[in-house]
């Protein structure tokens, strides 16, 4: 007797329903994107308690003809394509058929609709793939679909639903991403009652932009307007200065439609190298439009993945798009500053002296861009790409390489310039906070007509702490490569130390030991910070722990939060980016063990604050690194795991010179 089995309608249609209907965000986007291939101007969208009890997307578009009702819910139903080679060139979002029958299957369903041909419209009521209802209903022209209860008949697949404020997380990313994709649209999105999204529908992207995102991120922006044979590229990307520490802000739509694209994420970083430090990412809303037969978008369930015929020419579009843009940006920017009459007054504040901050992050300089020979004018086109499916190169820019460094007058590093005299006797009080337990005391030495270099003394603070380094009995030998610290220890050996590795540590260490409590300052301007969807929900719904990391974080509105307060060693550029980061991580929700995402915190303030591989640092600022780690010999590793010390001994070195 056999084994294979025909499955009946109805378990053969839950089965299909799977590959569609993964979550309440899933049924909103293909209820969407039906409405827009309708030709709807004004689509409003409500959700209540994410999405999993009610959802109701409403339209002005053509409607349904009252003989076509029963037929849309049919599996394999469309209006969109009719011959084999209607699949060659796809120019509508949806197209398989198959949403509305697998929605049916899982929900309980209204449809409501009048096409535009027909002064009366229907009502049509199907729950779990069975028809209840139809009945002729005045309504406007367009369409109404009202779905409460999504699962209620596979509670199996109910279980995994994640809670109602991810699962409406998730909603809010799809209405954004559709919003963006078509700026000639008004969408309404509400809410569990209240309004979360409105845009204008002018056909303007920036004013898309502005509603998703707020004003701080649209006014961060660049105009990309580029052209390649038969590929259009259009859009905006971010100005080198407001990269990001994630991925999270790259939206690329291809012909009207979001995608997630290693193609244009690739060319886009790589138009963007040089002009950004490494670790950053650029952030965009790029439409790509090319022929509809050079791309097949059916290769995934979920319609999110792309395949091009040819990969070459997509790359060669969007590299030389944002290139362009970038370099036009630089040319105005460049013009504005040479037609201003120098004004001392608009110089930048001197910051508080700190000798353990980041030289990267302070440093104002503009990147400089070479003449490049390429057969598009001032663009540099890169070498062909073997494959995409590869990392992104990360190649050092001009604000990360260890031969960059400021001049004597603006050196932060050095104690013995001007402008750091200056200012550290100001902050002393400031600056004992990286120096560990260390208090700096500066004896002005200047005598009349002479100009000598200050003596400063460092004297151990009476307070209690941590960190108590004494006289070290280790002998300070050098510094290779301004990243290792080399000294010599009583046993005849060579200590090779990583210096930001071990004052990451010790800083991480610190934090732990005072919870951060005591090292909060209040701003004087108020930072904002724009967030995913993602990250500002889960900011929002975890300002304790920011509070806890010397962090006052308020929610300000449509996807930002408002920094009013923040740890002093944390330098102000800076902050936007731990706030982002944090985000990220709790928004990923790998775990709701409190300790280990506070954990993370300190990693990420450690890191951020610790002197980096690169930095000019002195012989007595590498010292009492090496006297905290002396006095502290359970410090071997960093927060990240990598050791901080190598140990050569005499001998080792000797064989190598074949003296033994």
């Amino acid at each position: 007797m056999g084994v294979i089995n025909v499955l009946d309608k109805h378990v053969a249609e839950l089965i299909a329903a799977g590959e569609v209907v993964e979550r309440p965000a899933s049924v909103i986007k293909e209820l969407v994107e039906n409405a827009i291939d309708a030709g709807a101007k004004h689509i409003t969208v409500e959700i209540k308690n994410g999405g999993t009890t009610f959802m109701r997307v409403t339209d002005d578009g053509c409607g349904i003809a009252k003989d076509d009702v029963r037929v849309a819910f049919l599996r394999h139903a469309t209006s969109k394509v009719k011959e084999q080679e209607d699949l060659d060139c796809i120019s509508t979002l949806g197209f398989r058929g198959e949403a509305l029958a697998s929605i049916a299957s899982v929900s309980r369903l209204q449809l409501i609709t009048r096409n535009v041909n027909e002064d009366i419209g229907s009502s049509y009521l199907i729950e779990g793939g069975e028809e209840v209802s139809f009945d002729d209903a005045g309504c406007p022209t367009g369409t109404t679909f009202v779905i409460r209860d999504l699962f209620y008949n596979i509670p199996a697949r109910a279980k995994f639903l994640k809670k109602d404020v991810s699962e409406g997380n998730a909603v809010s990313n799809v209405i954004d991403k559709t919003a963006l994709s078509r700026p000639d649209i008004a969408f309404t999105y509400i809410r569990d009652g209240k309004q979360a999204l409105k845009t204008f529908g002018d056909g303007k992207l920036i004013s898309a932009v502005y509603s998703v995102f707020g004003r701080e991120f649209a006014g961060g922006l660049i105009s990309v307007d580029y052209k390649l044979d038969s590929i259009t590229v259009g859009g905006y990307v971010s100005k080198p200065v407001h990269a990001r520490p994630n991925r999270n802000m790259q939206n690329f739509f291809i012909n009207g439609r979001y995608v997630k694209s290693r193609t244009a994420m690739a060319a886009l970083e790589e138009a963007f190298k040089h002009s950004i430090m490494v670790g950053k990412f650029p952030s965009c809303v790029l439409n790509i439009n090319l022929p509809y037969e050079n791309i097949d978008v059916n290769v995934h369930p979920s319609k999110i993945e792309v395949r091009f015929i040819n990969e070459r020419p997509v790359f060669d579009a969007v590299y030389h798009a944002v290139k362009s843009a970038l370099m036009q940006f630089d040319t105005k920017k460049q013009a504005s500053f040479s037609n201003k009459p120098a004004d001392v007054t608009s110089a930048p504040a001197i910051k508080p002296f700190n000798p353990f901050r980041n030289a990267d992050a302070i440093l104002n300089k503009q990147p400089k861009h070479e003449m490049p020979k390429s057969p598009h004018p001032m663009i540099k086109k890169p070498d062909p790409i073997a494959e995409l499916d590869i990392d992104i190169p990360e190649t050092e820019g001009p604000f990360n390489t260890p031969e960059t460094v400021l001049s004597d007058s603006a050196n932060p590093f050095d104690l013995f310039s001007k402008q750091a005299v200056k200012t550290a006797k100001k902050e002393a009080e400031f600056s004992k906070s990286f120096i560990p337990e260390k208090e700096a005391v500066f004896t002005d030495t200047v005598e009349k007509g002479t100009e000598q270099k200050p003596e400063i003394v460092f004297e151990e603070t009476p307070q209690s702490t941590l960190f108590k380094p004494e006289k070290s009995s280790l002998k300070y030998i050098g510094e290779a490569f301004n990243t290792y610290i080399i000294v010599e220890n009583e046993k005849m050996e060579l200590l090779f130390i990583d210096k930001h590795a071990a004052h990451e540590r010790i800083i991480y260490e610190k934090l732990k030991a005072d919870k951060a409590g005591s090292s909060e300052q209040l701003l004087l301007q108020p930072i904002t910070v724009t967030l995913g969807k993602e990250e500002y929900n889960a900011a929002i719904n975890n300002l304790e722990m920011f509070r806890e990391c010397s962090f006052d974080v308020e929610d300000f509105g449509n996807s930002t939060v408002i920094v009013r307060s923040a740890p002093q060693y944390i330098d102000a550029a800076e902050i936007a980016d731990c706030i982002t980061e944090m985000s990220d991580y709790i928004s990923q929700g790998k775990n709701d063990i409190f300790t280990e995402k506070m954990n993370w915190f300190y990693h990420n303030v450690a890191c951020r604050s610790a002197i980096k591989a690169g930095n000019k640092n002195s012989a007595q600022e590498l010292m009492d690194i090496v006297k905290t780690l002396e006095e502290n010999p359970d410090i071997r590793y960093c927060p990240h795991g990598r050791p901080i010390t190598i140990v050569m001994k005499k001998s080792e070195i000797e064989r190598q010179f074949g003296r033994t």
